[in-house]
């Protein structure tokens, strides 16, 4: 399928109870590949929107020791006549440093559907 080679990751996002407008967590992708994930989330003055603006950083003894992605999103708005919609963050994502092979820069777009 076309639509699978253009998957940059995949992996599940856990997120803990927040404090204020902070938000903490971990991206775990399997296979020991986990993201330690910090950041806000907060209004968006004036248009009822939410913006998601975290860093994923890789853990310590890991694959993923020494990575950093950046996250921004925001929440999909709410359609008024939807029915059963699920809340998910749609934005963007960039390598902040390079690791391995892989460049600094690259940028790719992600979807966090709440489960």
């Amino acid at each position: 399928m076309k639509a699978l080679s253009l998957v940059f990751g995949e992996g599940v996002m856990t997120f803990d109870p927040p404090a204020g407008n902070s938000i903490s967590g971990n991206l775990d992708m399997g296979g020991g590949y986990v993201l330690e994930l910090k950041g806000t989330v907060q209004p968006v003055a004036g248009t009822g929107v939410v913006a998601l603006d975290m860093i994923g950083n890789g853990r310590a003894n890991t694959p993923t020791e020494n990575w950093e992605y950046d996250y921004k999103a925001f929440m999909a708005p709410k359609w008024p006549i939807g029915i059963n919609q699920i809340p998910a963050f749609v934005g963007t994502v960039i390598r902040a440093k390079p690791h391995g092979s892989a460049p600094a820069g690259v940028t790719a777009s992600f979807v966090s559907i709440k489960q």
